[in-house]
């Protein structure tokens, strides 16, 4: 019954209403900014390590591995094998589409972040969109929207601690485990609500929370420190095995491609006929692929904009420009690895299994497997090292962006955020003895709802991204 409920509503959210206006804000930040993410590309990596002096908590650099430590998570691993299971491998085109234009939408968020932030007495930065739909939608329609940033700063709060930052990570983390410790699920600790759960799941989630709490007990600074080591490194692993995939079956990925392509429009099943079954196929895969995608990169969601708020510089453009490279690292380069990958294992050649009854972390570790053979022990121990990793920044970067809308919310009043993150660790406690289904339906729905207020700014304000961006680029062609 819960679960049919939880279903009702993602649906709901998560309807053709939100896709699109998700889709179309993307659309319409690229063509107002003039394709940023495209032209300027190149000069976000160039910029990620420059030090400009300014105000701030973390460099831009650091800021960005916040954002990424919240974004290349359980997302880019279990999330794409469950978009592909629940959409089909359609909804890898979908979530390419979303991280295209999405690119333009993080350019845009974290720009106008940077430019509407506030300094708090003591020094430390406060920013994000509650702020950018506080000041500058005021600014901009002469009305008050603080009701519609309260809202945002309500949902922020929600995703964090029922969505992306706490159950979905933990669950990942301790599922990944188990897969590679306890397979079989032979050493059980005990069973709750007919659910069984291994003392490896257990141990690691007990590991996991003590962590957890030994780092955002520290704050921002203590976060970005970790997630500038961590970050990188494990991404270097993953894109490595990912590579490795590809390269020894680059003989695949053009068909790879093509069934992608097929499944995203149903072009087969429209050869055929089914025509009311293609437009449930399609709707379903752009659903799962959107809201996955959504859910890996956050482009639209408003989070990264939080940490980009936090860097340490003057020119709002700039740091947009290097927090945008978080959605073309994340979607475009990590998560097209796993999902080619797993398209490859089973959507392609003659032993094609569509109907392989896997999910999550065990997909994409079965795709790994088949396609690079061996026993299968030490893939899977480097796909569960990575997801270990990755999914816990992710619990640190969503603390953190928790926390600031938290902040928001009573006014500065810090006694309130030292409270929640105590309230943070319990749920990253009690996130492994959630199901799968129920986890990854709460976060979607969250999430939605986080983003709706979110694109309503960036649309209002879109005018002023295009003129402060057209302005900086016309004073500073060339990096100074």
């Amino acid at each position: 019954m819960f679960d049919q409920i939880l279903t009702a509503i993602d649906d709901f959210v998560w309807g053709i209403p939100t896709i699109v206006l998700i889709l179309a804000t993307g659309i319409l930040l690229t063509i107002r900014l003039r394709g940023v993410q495209f032209t300027k590309l190149g000069r976000g990596f160039k910029s990620m390590f420059r030090k400009n002096g300014g105000k701030g908590e973390v460099t831009p650099f650091q800021a960005l591995c916040t954002a990424l430590s919240a974004t290349i998570g359980t997302g880019n691993i279990v999330g794409v094998a469950t978009a592909i299971a629940g959409g089909g491998p359609g909804a890898l085109f979908w979530m390419w589409l979303a991280a295209l234009v999405g690119t333009a939408t993080k350019y845009a968020e974290c720009m106008l972040s940077v430019k509407y932030r506030e300094h708090a007495p003591d020094g430390h930065v406060l920013g994000g969109p509650f702020y950018t739909i506080e000041k500058g939608m005021k600014e901009k329609t002469g009305w008050n929207w603080k009701w519609l940033a309260i809202l945002f700063a309500i949902f922020g709060v929600c995703v964090g601690l029922f969505g992306i930052g706490t159950f979905t990570q933990i669950n990942g983390i301790t599922s990944a485990v188990s897969n590679a410790f306890d397979p079989d699920s032979k050493h059980i600790a005990f069973s709750l609500f007919g659910n069984d759960y291994t003392w490896s799941v257990v141990i690691a989630g007990i590991i996991v929370t003590l962590g957890v709490a030994l780092v955002i007990i520290g704050g921002l600074k203590r976060i970005s420190k970790v997630a500038e080591k961590v970050v990188p490194a494990m991404a270097v692993i993953y894109v490595f095995l990912g590579l490795s995939v590809l390269i020894m079956n680059a003989t695949s990925i053009p068909a790879a491609f093509a069934v992608i392509f097929k499944n995203a429009f149903g072009w087969q099943a429209a050869v055929g006929g089914a025509m009311g079954w293609t437009f449930k196929q399609v709707t379903d895969s752009m659903q799962k692929g959107v809201a996955r995608g959504i859910f890996s990169n956050e482009a639209g969601l408003g989070s990264a904009p939080i940490a980009a708020a936090a860097a340490q510089t003057e020119e709002p453009v700039e740091q947009g420009i290097v927090s945008m490279l978080g959605t073309f690292i994340d979607t475009i380069i990590i998560c097209t690895m796993t999902g080619l990958s797993i398209v490859i294992a089973f959507y392609t050649g003659v032993d094609a299994n569509p109907e392989h009854g896997l999910k999550g972390i065990a997909l994409t570790a079965a795709a790994f497997n088949k396609v690079l053979g061996g026993d299968g022990r030490s893939v899977q121990f480097l796909l569960m090292l990575c997801l270990v990793f990755f999914a816990f920044t992710t619990i640190l970067g969503w603390d953190y962006y928790s926390e600031r809308c938290l902040e928001y919310l009573s006014k500065g009043n810090m006694t309130v955020v030292k409270v929640f993150r105590w309230v943070y660790i319990v749920a990253v406690f009690i996130g492994p003895y959630f199901t799968i289904s129920q986890v990854w339906t709460i976060a979607d729905i969250t999430n939605g709802l986080m983003a709706i207020p979110n694109c309503i700014s960036l649309i209002v304000l879109s005018g002023v991204a295009a003129k402060e961006t057209k302005e900086y680029f016309k004073k500073t062609p060339t990096l100074q």
